[in-house]
């Protein structure tokens, strides 16, 4: 139905499910939309770059500690803040002669884990709710959007908080409080983005045709929405990634013995001046991270565009 819609893939510029088979400016090709996205992400030798950092981080946040002999929670005051490279510590020890690299390592993995299972359920309840929030409009719209601005008002710091003190501190507190108010943000997009689509001849015809409306909303109108959902999901998980490592800092993250990069730039930063390979370490990690996904995110969202 989308695609014999001809003339509504001129106003649908960033919709994914209105596009035709368009010619390759470079190669003359004729592509889908999906094939040009990422051709035109390949294109982008940054954004290329960005992705094999990603990948090598996570490999060793989930491969470093099985190849390492060194236990990253045992203790060792015999080796004790040593420098990188002594007695085969690549990262050197904290203070407590506990091996940094494989502490970065698992560190980075408790980190990933976190963001990314928050944001995945973030991202279904936030496009569910502004799915539904924008396609029926009306008194449903006003009451959701008054739920999201209560919502939005409440510091993350104070759901936090309130969640240690009725559950355990660990990375069950910070998804569910992750979870609580993470999805407003991509709510709003696909809300826009729906207000958008939903008067489109196509969906107007669909509704003609007695299509059910759970139907016409995930087969017609989320398609088209994924172009912005997709950028902003990508934006969303160094956010993430960002959040949990504040909270980590400031002493509501995982419990010891475990460790995100936030606690051990806590665990370091006090010690900086002396040994400064404590925080360095979990800062560059941590850096990487959020600027490869920031230029990730960028590169789909420029990809999309020029599609």
């Amino acid at each position: 139905m989308i695609r014999n819609m001809q003339s509504t893939t001129n106003n649908n510029d960033f919709s994914l499910a209105n596009r035709e088979q368009k010619v390759d400016h470079y190669s003359g090709e004729s592509l889908s939309f999906i094939q040009l996205v990422f051709r035109n992400f390949a294109r982008n030798k940054v954004a290329l770059i960005s992705v094999l950092v990603i990948i090598l981080i996570a490999l060793t946040a989930f491969l470093g500690p099985q190849l390492s002999h060194f236990n990253p929670d045992t203790p060792d005051p015999q080796n004790s803040n040593l420098t990188p490279g002594q007695n085969g510590h690549w990262f050197g020890t904290d203070n407590l002669g506990r091996d940094i690299f494989t502490r970065v390592a698992a560190g980075t993995g408790i980190s990933l884990e976190v963001a990314f299972v928050a944001m995945i359920i973030d991202l279904i309840i936030g496009t569910t709710y502004g799915l539904i929030s924008g396609y029926f409009g009306g008194k449903v719209d006003i009451i959701m959007q008054r739920i999201t601005e209560v919502l939005s008002t409440i510091p993350m710091i104070i759901i936090v908080t309130l969640l240690v003190l009725v559950m355990k501190p660990g990375i069950t507190s910070i998804i569910t409080a992750m979870m609580l108010v993470g999805w407003i943000n991509m709510s709003r997009i696909v809300r826009a983005q729906v207000l958008k689509i939903k008067n489109e001849e196509y969906i107007l015809a669909a509704k003609t045709m007695g299509m059910p409306n759970s139907k016409i909303i995930f087969s017609e109108v989320l398609p088209n929405a994924m172009g912005p959902i997709v950028t902003t999901f990508m934006f969303s998980i160094p956010n993430a990634i960002f959040l949990e490592a504040f909270l980590a800092f400031i002493g509501l993250g995982v419990p010891a013995p475990l460790s995100s990069l936030g606690t051990m730039i806590n665990d370091g930063y006090t010690q900086a001046i002396v040994f400064p390979h404590m925080v360095i370490f979990p800062v560059l990690f941590l850096a990487l991270i959020m600027l490869g996904f920031n230029i990730i995110a960028d590169a789909i969202r420029d990809a999309i565009e020029e599609s």
